[in-house]
């Protein structure tokens, strides 16, 4: 089983109690403060590899950024589905897995919080600051453009899935990062064509974007992620690194 630890840096006395599950050893979760305090810190969720603590090697970080219904300050929503669902259920990744949740009423858009993030979590894991890649499905979909919008220069590959709640403005700053995006056909919650449009957009202007059309899926496609089916998507981020 992944273990895991649930961090949080909204005040000091968070960070504080974090320090204490942090690379050097523990796996007991530690305090949980979620808060309006600063709005550039996002409470997140940490899946480490099993064979972390008995080695000194650094890892890639994958980030995954869950769908609306998962918005709130209860960081259980965030377990229900998707890559942090998969590790409560066991899979062993060999990549360090960090799940933040947007609050309520936002976008992953509405505020800068991956660059904290990524600063603490770099802080207290041995990240390969080269092999960083951002998902999400939904509302998460749409946060990887919009975040990788961003700051473009900060993830070696894109995964967005069914992405909902972003646009194609400024899209062609991700030109030089490697996406692969999928969307079922049959998707009534958010409508195909939106990925269609994006992914138009980044061929235009050069973008190195693959996309998978699924035929005849809806709206629930996390099954993508599963390493055993025919898209290897996970094989496939940690393919790649940085460009410099």
């Amino acid at each position: 089983m992944i273990r895991f630890v649930f961090l949080v840096a909204i005040i000091a006395g968070a960070l504080s109690a974090a320090a204490g599950c942090g690379a050097g050893g523990g796996n007991q979760p530690g305090d949980v403060t979620p808060g309006d305090a600063s709005t550039d810190h996002y409470p997140y969720l940490v899946y480490l590899p099993k064979d972390y603590n008995a080695s000194k090697k650094v890892y890639p970080l994958v980030v995954y950024l869950h769908g609306s219904s998962a918005r709130g300050n209860h960081l259980a929503l965030v377990k229900g589905a998707g890559l942090p669902r998969m590790a409560e259920d066991g899979a062993a990744f060999d990549f360090i897995l960090v799940a933040p949740q947007c609050p309520t009423g936002k976008l992953w858009s509405s505020d800068d919080w991956s660059v904290p993030l990524l600063k603490e979590v770099a802080g207290k894991f041995r990240i390969d600051k080269d092999r960083i890649y951002l998902t999400g499905v939904s509302m998460g979909g749409g946060g990887v453009f919009d975040v990788a919008k961003q700051h473009p220069g900060t993830f070696a590959a894109l995964a967005p899935l069914c992405a909902w709640a972003s646009d194609t403005f400024q899209l062609c700053k991700l030109k030089d990062v490697p996406v692969w995006t999928f969307h079922g056909t049959e998707d009534h919650v958010v409508p195909v064509a939106e990925t269609d449009q994006k992914v138009k957009v980044l061929k235009d202007c050069g973008g190195q974007v693959k996309y998978t059309r699924l035929k005849g899926e809806g709206h629930a496609i996390h099954f993508v992620y599963d390493p055993a089916n025919e898209y290897r998507l996970l094989e496939w981020l940690l393919s790649h690194s940085r460009k410099k």
